[in-house]
């Protein structure tokens, strides 16, 4: 059965993102320390078509990121392109010209736009619609594989809030933020239940996986 999958790197005390989030650094103040333990490995290298890199336990992490993943869906900021209509130019984001997910990927904005075809299987497709609706969309698209929430916590927290997401995995960073974007903030009066399923340590990194009930 297809079910949605999320991953996220969170910081010791809550955050996904620093503050002072900008179209020039969209992961806020400190943000990009969240991701220091994924930069150089191979797999990550291998995800964004390069070579080499260094091995670590949580290199089978990040190739279960894309195993048996149909589809994709993102938030607008995890896209990119800043709030607001799209405008004239129709940038196609930060993922460069052949991004790492090599699938359909669903995008929550609400300003709809044209999908964008890349190189390597991946298209952007932009959603206007709620939540479920792109779910199911993304769902059709997966056929028998199972869609992967990429981000960021803004869309994660209205699936979370929905009870739609089957399975979560946090790698959890010691760093401490102090401020930005919190993954498990908005999430209304829904009884969440988590039933730890797989915890992998690694250096900078600790991945744990959560079967949401």
């Amino acid at each position: 059965m297809t079910k949605l999958r999320f991953n996220i790197a969170m910081s010791l005390d809550g955050f996904v993102a620093g503050p002072e989030q900008s179209q020039e650094n969209p992961l806020g103040i400190g943000g990009e320390e969240l991701h220091e333990w994924a930069v150089g490995l191979r797999a990550f290298r291998e995800a964004h078509g390069k070579e080499g890199g260094e091995e670590s336990p949580s290199n089978a992490v990040i190739e279960g990121w894309f195993e048996n993943v149909g589809a994709t869906i993102m938030g607008r900021n995890m896209f990119g392109g800043g709030p607001g209509p799209w405008g004239d130019d129709q940038w196609t984001g930060w993922w460069g010209d052949e991004p790492p997910f090599h699938n359909p990927v669903f995008v929550i904005t609400h300003h709809a736009r044209e999908p964008v075809e890349m190189k390597g299987g991946t298209t952007f497709h932009f959603m206007t619609e709620e939540i479920e609706s792109a779910l199911e969309q993304a769902k059709e698209a997966a056929g028998e594989k199972d869609v992967a929430l990429a981000g960021g916590a803004s869309v994660a927290q209205q699936y979370l809030a929905a009870g739609l997401i089957g399975e979560m995995e946090i790698s959890l960073v010691p760093i401490l933020l102090r401020g930005g974007e919190r993954l498990f903030d908005n999430l209304g009066d829904r009884d969440i239940g988590l039933e730890q399923i797989g915890v992998v340590e690694a250096p900078g990194v600790t991945h744990i996986t959560y079967r949401v009930a």
